[in-house]
């Protein structure tokens, strides 16, 4: 019986997946990141927005899955080439002019990242506990909740 899932992961190795947010610069924008990414760090990719021009900068949300290691490994690479790497969850925000508290966000919250505040009855965010899944982005109807790549 083989140690290695249908992904090539060692099964005892477990899986960690994560969204990010690249940013490119001019410089970088040209080069083959995301080639290296699966090449070198065996990590998996799921493109989730990408705005990548030639000699601009650019902007790339992606899901990564591999072990830890790789994923560590694989981010570590993107930081020592140049780029901005953040979590896609810091991408998230809630506009306050357009938010009306009416809290259907507040269901499809897995992270309880959305809550109401008891006192206030006011929609609270924190993007700390936002895992970036954007399924707030889609059941706002106010559309007081964004995610901003620029």
């Amino acid at each position: 019986m083989s140690a290695y899932n249908y992904d090539g992961i060692n099964s005892m190795e477990e899986k960690y997946s994560q969204k990010i947010v690249i940013r490119y610069t001019a410089e970088i924008v040209d080069q083959p990141i995301v080639c290296r990414l699966a090449r070198d760090y065996d990590l998996d990719f799921n493109i989730l927005h990408a705005r990548v021009l030639p000699k601009r900068e650019g902007v790339l949300a992606l899901d990564l899955t591999g072990t830890k290691k790789n994923f560590d490994r694989g981010i570590r690479y993107l930081k020592e080439s140049g780029l901005r790497v953040e979590p896609l969850s810091k991408s998230v925000t809630r506009n306050l002019d357009r938010c009306v508290h009416c809290g259907a966000c507040l269901a499809f919250c897995s992270t309880g990242a959305l809550s109401i505040d008891p006192s206030t009855m006011q929609v609270m965010f924190d993007s700390d506990r936002c895992s970036g899944c954007s399924i707030c982005v889609k059941a706002c109807p106010a559309r007081a909740m964004e995610i901003n790549f620029l």
